[in-house]
């Protein structure tokens, strides 16, 4: 199908996405809006809001939807990492940040030690900042890797789903369904006072009525925040986009998902895990004060 309207977004022109890109490169920084070839870069960069991508740029995943590079990093780390990822958010004052990574089946933990790590930098450096992570699931990892990443204290824990159980042997091959919704309900077992997060792209083939039990599957787990955005296709090589998702069918996904009990859903065409995270970190904020008030 051809690209509506609606998805189109202007080329990224701006003084401040300039700015965001030379600070990214003066300390050596991978980001998911690049790699992924996000369509909201223009925008977010123009606002200083870059999403961290540490751990390398190499995954030893290969899912369908996805434009990172896959490969075997053979074990390698840059120990200078998260302090980079620390001065280039302090340099850019966000008071949010989202960090998410590569998936590393190559280590021994999976990298949970480096997002550990990160986090302290960035306490270490910017006090006042909230932090948001987006995991790996951990696959096959020892015990520990979940909690060592929960240890450090993030502000929002965030893991996706990616799309519907039936799906996943195509689209993300190297994961599995219960496995991810165990990991989401074990951050909240782990921490009660973590927001939890999970997303999934819609034009993929699926039905509604799998999205719905998917909803019902993150609630079952105590997610609090559901992100839902329309898969875009990056290569010929990649899945191919089913459906484009009509902007009135996104509304009505986030109305099922609030009945259903999140504090918050975002749901729209361009709607990613991070797209105006910082906006939505102090929506659920708001809707968890209100929602203890009303009980």
């Amino acid at each position: 199908p051809r690209k509506p309207a609606w998805i189109r977004v202007k080329a990224p022109t701006s003084r401040e996405y300039g700015e965001t890109r030379r600070t990214l490169r003066e300390f050596g920084l991978h980001t998911v809006c690049e790699e992924a070839a996000c369509p909201n870069i223009g925008e977010c960069w123009s606002k200083a809001h870059a999403t961290f991508m540490i751990l390398g740029s190499v995954c030893t995943r290969a899912c369908a939807f996805c434009n990172v590079a896959t490969g075997n990093p053979r074990g390698a780390l840059d120990p200078h990492e998260p302090d980079n990822v620390a001065l280039a958010v302090a340099r850019l004052g966000l008071k949010h940040v989202v960090v998410t990574s590569v998936d590393r089946d190559d280590l021994d933990d999976g990298g949970a030690g480096h997002f550990a790590n990160t986090i302290a930098a960035i306490r270490r450096s910017s006090p006042a900042t909230t932090i948001e992570v987006l995991t790996p699931d951990f696959r096959d990892k020892p015990p520990g890797a979940l909690e060592a990443v929960i240890a450090a204290k993030p502000d929002v824990f965030n893991h996706n789903l990616e799309t519907v159980p039936r799906l996943y042997r195509a689209i993300r091959p190297g994961a599995r369904y219960g496995q991810s919704l165990e990991l989401l309900a074990r951050a909240k077992t782990i921490s009660p006072d973590v927001f939890t997060k999970s997303g999934i792209m819609v034009g993929l083939g699926e039905e509604r009525a799998e999205i719905s039990q998917v909803m019902d599957d993150l609630r079952a787990a105590d997610v609090d925040f559901l992100t839902i955005g329309q898969y875009l296709q990056p290569t010929p090589k990649h899945a191919a986009v089913a459906e484009f998702v009509a902007p009135e069918a996104f509304e009505e996904l986030r109305r099922i998902g609030l009945a259903k009990g999140f504090l918050l859903v975002a749901a729209s065409a361009l709607t990613r895990s991070s797209y105006h995270a910082d906006r939505d970190f102090r929506a659920l904020q708001a809707a968890r004060v209100e929602r203890a008030a009303g009980a």
